[in-house]
């Protein structure tokens, strides 16, 4: 991961899930109600309210001025919007119309505490900002539905000014009902007498309601709507211009996302993706009555971009086709490897079961062999000719290894001596997002040679080693840490390999990365009891959902994940019996993100939230500044 890419990422920690419509929709009411206490002064009308009602008119008048278009926003709205194309759900309708809500009593309450302060402020005042208010929720709700739905603007007016338009029709309905009540008479009259007669006077602030205001409302929501227009298309034309695609679609799937769990985003990265020939790679091991003990399962893909989209969850979806206990170790692959649809998992499992029903077993292995060459420290071993490799750069910072890398060092591995290879990274060892590179392992840089090096190496060592009877003990633990500590469904697992003697302990844990020393006091503890041993993490990007980095070891405590695995490496070694194992490789097209599409993408999201920003923020104050105008001249 590079630094544009972290910060793209870094972004992920303003979202949360949308609440249930109705958790919206009720604290809506009881907003509005409070609003409308500090924000409205009934005047003379308060107790002809109060004896009707026996509750304040303040409060009604926040319910039916805020409170009641928030809850017809909330339903109409998605209503209205699936009707015209849209996409829009209730509970992000509803949250919707509660952030509007919030912005409606935000503007009022201020305006409301202005006219307390400064003489020359009335009630005029108030509404005078309620109507401004009115029509920068519709541009805020025109945004976002367009945003999200992706209809042209004359329709995403349609469910856009639902909240606006109710509110400005209870202002006329509730004025006339004050009046019909307090004066008596015709309701037709009291309906219509301000607009036939600007004098006539209504009881309490409400006389300040003039046809001038909802005039106002109606061109302010045009020129609104018209900068909702021009803002769009500002941000979105070089997205168009250099990708091909639109910034709001990349925008509608990530809320979709992160607010619902819904699959919108795989819509956008399929128009990006690029077809891949990844290798795919199984270790199996069988006991003597044929049954499957263990399976080691590596797509050389990486299993991103977060959560359930593309491959984020590939991990779990792996250890589900296996027979036995499965560990799915990170491969060599970096985020331009992610698939872009959870679709092409099946591809990759595929090949691992075609990969699997080829593998010729044996019953011989090599002891394991440790090698160092610069940062990078592999731990090898052969299973018939076949190596199983693991590298770490701990205790230095690493994130990603790129494809070409693990392409590189996987065949320096077997011209060197073995058949196959099982290159593994075991992305054990990195300070989060901190850091200009991350330490991303890129073609050409000095810990590439590292790594090839050692790989290199390793295939030398293990080509000529001898090779004995081998056995195998498994453990696994669910755990009880959830993937908001940093650990995702298949917990922490433990396979020992004992030959000659010599025991060696591979344990995989379902995370994304660990905590700088964390890997390097584990496996100090395992090393008290084995005589080898590696910590991998799967890189699962499910415990990314919401925070970008949520590294093992980040919110659990240290201590208590050494136990556990010490624990799982015990239970593992009482575990052991004899065993054959085989290697098999197949290779599968799948459809990823693609060269540079993924640090192209991170950089154009970057540009947008720091130009769109400050260009937003230049929108707001053109339009902030006619609507002032307007109101001075009229």
């Amino acid at each position: 991961m590079t630094a544009s890419q972290s910060n793209l990422a870094g972004l992920s920690r303003f979202i949360f899930r949308a609440p249930n419509w109705y958790t919206s929709l009720a604290f809506a009411l009881l907003v509005a109600a409070v609003a409308g206490i500090g924000a409205f002064d009934s005047g003379e009308a308060d107790a002809v309210f109060r004896g009707i009602f026996f509750v304040g008119q303040d409060a009604w008048e926040g319910i039916f001025f805020i409170g009641i278009p928030t809850v017809v926003a909330g339903f109409a709205t998605p209503w209205v919007d699936r009707y015209t194309g849209g996409r829009l759900t209730y509970n992000r309708a509803s949250l919707l119309a509660l952030i509007c809500e919030v912005l409606i009593v935000a503007v009022v309450s201020v305006a409301a505490l202005l006219a307390y302060l400064v003489a020359w402020l009335d009630q005029t005042f108030v509404f005078d900002a309620l109507v401004v208010a009115l029509a920068s929720v519709f541009a805020l709700r025109l945004l976002v539905v367009m945003a999200v739905s992706r209809t042209s603007l004359p329709v995403a007016i349609l469910p856009a000014s639902i909240q606006s338009a109710v509110a400005a029709a209870l202002l006329f309905v509730y004025s006339g009902t004050i009046r019909y009540l307090a004066d008596g008479g015709s309701a037709l009259q009291a309906y219509l007498t301000p607009f036939l007669n600007e004098s006539a006077e209504a009881p309490g602030v409400l006389s300040t309601l003039s046809p001038q205001q909802f005039g106002l409302l109606g061109v302010l929501c045009v020129i609104y709507a018209a900068a909702v227009w021009v803002f769009l298309v500002a941000v979105d034309r070089p997205w168009r211009r250099s990708m091909g695609v639109s910034m709001l679609d990349f925008l509608r799937g990530f809320i979709g996302h992160v607010a619902e769990g819904t699959s919108e985003l795989e819509d956008f990265f399929e128009q990006l993706g690029e077809e891949a020939i990844v290798p795919v790679t199984v270790l199996a091991f069988r006991t003597d009555d044929g049954a499957e003990k263990a399976r080691f399962v590596l797509p050389m893909i990486h299993p991103g971009p977060m959560g359930e989209i593309g491959g984020g969850n590939l991990p779990e979806r792996v250890a589900e086709s296996a027979e036995g206990l499965a560990f799915p170790p990170h491969a060599t692959a970096g985020h331009d490897f992610n698939l872009v649809t959870k679709r092409e998992v099946e591809r990759l499992i595929d090949a691992a079961d075609r990969a699997h029903q080829r593998i010729e077993y044996g019953d011989g292995a090599t002891e394991s062999v440790s090698i160092e060459a610069g940062d990078a420290k592999l731990l090898g071993q052969a299973f018939g000719g076949d190596g199983l490799l693991v590298n770490t750069f701990s205790p230095e910072f690493a994130d990603d290894v790129e494809y070409g890398v693990g392409l590189a060092a996987r065949q320096g591995a077997r011209t060197n001596g073995l058949d196959d290879v099982l290159l593994v990274d075991a992305h054990n060892c990195n300070n989060g997002l901190d850091g200009p590179d991350l330490g991303h392992v890129t073609p050409g840089s000095p810990r590439s040679f590292d790594m090839i090096n050692a790989a290199e190496a390793a295939g030398d060592r293990l080509g000529d080693a001898t090779e004995a009877p081998v056995s195998l003990g498994t453990a696994w633990a669910e755990t009880e840490w959830e993937p908001q500590a940093g650990i995702g469904p298949l917990g922490i697992r433990a396979a020992v390999v004992e030959v000659d003697d010599q025991e060696t302990a591979y344990v995989l844990a379902d995370g994304n990365n660990m905590e700088p020393w964390l890997r390097d006091r584990t496996v100090d503890e395992l090393l008290e009891t084995v005589d080898a041993a590696e910590v991998m993490t799967t890189d699962t990007h499910i415990v990314n959902t919401v925070e970008a980095d949520n590294q093992i070891g980040a919110e659990i405590d240290h201590s208590e994940f050494i136990d556990t695995v010490a624990d799982l490496v015990e239970q593992a070694r009482a575990d052991l019996e004899p065993v054959e194992a085989g290697m098999a490789t197949e290779r599968a097209a799948v459809t990823v993100f693609g060269n540079d599409r993924t640090e192209t993408l991170a950089s154009h999201a970057n540009a947008v939230v720091s130009l769109g920003g400050a260009y937003a923020l230049a929108v707001s104050l053109a339009v902030i500044a006619i609507s002032v105008l307007l109101f001075f001249v009229t």
